[in-house]
């Protein structure tokens, strides 16, 4: 833990932020579509929370809040600064800012840092910078109080972390370790449900590896690699009975995007139930799942949409819409997240420098309700509670 970061953190008690290929800080209003909320089949509320993203700029990296109403909206955009540096461009992967207990952790990915904000109400307090122990870190993943994070350049590793109670991050001796290859192109990291589990997507080389048997000490065993059902494989998110369901993004070709679903069994062996199965759109990059386990929603950034998928009790998928269009974004849609209660389904679109809002009725339909307009170019992450 940084030295002098605990001054800051008292301080602040007192005074009270695609694939690659897939503005200003002015912030407009949002417009939100009151009547199409109000019918809704299903109930339209849930608790108010918020939303986090980095701004990823280049020069001084900011996580940036927003207030979540009961009905969805957003307001009161709020931004502190990171303590690290942004790329000022995309990420190309999924899970850049997230949240974990009280604390947020984002990715300073020109800095070769991950920061640690500890959550207090509505306000972010900064108790650490760490290096990342690679080069460029584009996502982050907790569980057990261990983070581990993807680092995406140079040759690309892994390398984990016990986070401590001042909210500290202590390097893991031994747990660095290597992707598939030394031009993986690695887009995502995350624990399974039990912990004990890392998985990281590999665009560059079509392939999923996990990590298993997480030692008393923290450190992940070498990793075993599988082909990826389709090509070019991205975000994902677990769902029901540890099954695990993956984007591919077919290197951006035109209607070519594709999700499968996987059970990731105890042992640590990845086996395919479903896929890859059609999402008739293009650079489905981002995948997250409701929480009840029987929706799961990519983000298509070559086409400004968002495809919905039922997930049987087996895995199986199907398609909600037969166009695959189950909402429309703004442009370049990437990061998505959910709501606690799955209520609401938000989307960040690299192209429009937008937040789509979305709610979502009990058969998995979305409803836009809303864009929040006017964030920064390069903005990246998208962390919801």
């Amino acid at each position: 833990m940084k030295k002098g970061l605990m001054i800051t953190w008292l301080s602040a008690i007192a005074l009270s932020l695609a694939l690659s290929s897939c503005k200003d800080e002015t912030v407009s209003e949002i417009t939100l579509n009151n009547q199409a909320i109000g019918e809704r089949s299903g109930s339209p509320y849930e608790a108010p929370g918020a939303i986090y993203l980095i701004d990823n700029d280049a020069n001084a990296n900011r996580v940036m809040r927003f207030d979540r109403s009961y009905d969805g909206s957003l307001s009161n955009k709020q931004a502190w600064l990171t303590g690290g540096l942004g790329t000022g461009g995309g990420l190309g992967s999924q899970g850049a800012v997230i949240r974990y207990r009280n604390y947020l952790l984002v990715v300073n990915a020109g800095s070769n840092e991950i920061s640690v904000f500890r959550v207090f109400g509505s306000s972010l307090m900064l108790t650490d910078v760490e290096p990342s122990q690679g080069i460029m870190p584009v996502s982050l993943t907790a569980s057990r109080n261990l983070v581990y994070v993807l680092n995406a350049g140079g040759d690309g590793n892994i390398a984990g972390f016990s986070l401590n109670s001042q909210g500290g991050l202590d390097f893991i001796p031994g747990s660095a370790q290597p992707l598939s290859s030394s031009a993986a192109g690695g887009a995502q990291i995350a624990f399974d449900f039990s912990g004990r589990t890392l998985v990281v997507t590999e665009k560059a080389t079509n392939t999923i590896s996990v990590y298993s048997t997480i030692n008393p000490n923290g450190v992940a065993g070498p990793p075993t690699t599988y082909q990826s059902a389709g090509n070019t494989p991205f975000g994902f998110d677990f769902g029901r009975a540890n099954m695990l369901f993956v984007s591919e993004a077919f290197g951006g070709a035109a209607g070519a995007s594709t999700l499968s679903s996987y059970r990731l069994n105890p042992s640590g062996n990845l086996e395919l139930i479903d896929g890859p199965v059609a999402t008739l759109q293009t650079a489905a990059c981002w995948a997250v799942v409701s929480n009840d386990g029987k929706y799961t929603y990519t983000t298509n950034t070559g086409s400004a949409s968002v495809t919905g998928f039922s997930i049987s009790p087996s895995g199986y998928l199907e398609l909600l819409d037969e166009s695959g269009v189950s909402g429309t974004t703004g442009a370049g849609p990437i990061d998505a997240g959910f709501s606690p209660a799955s209520n609401f389904l938000y989307t960040l679109n690299a192209g429009s420098d937008s937040i789509t809002m979305f709610a979502v009725d009990d058969d998995g339909s979305l409803t836009n309700i809303g864009e929040w307009e006017g964030l920064p170019d390069g903005a990246a992450g998208l962390a919801v509670d």
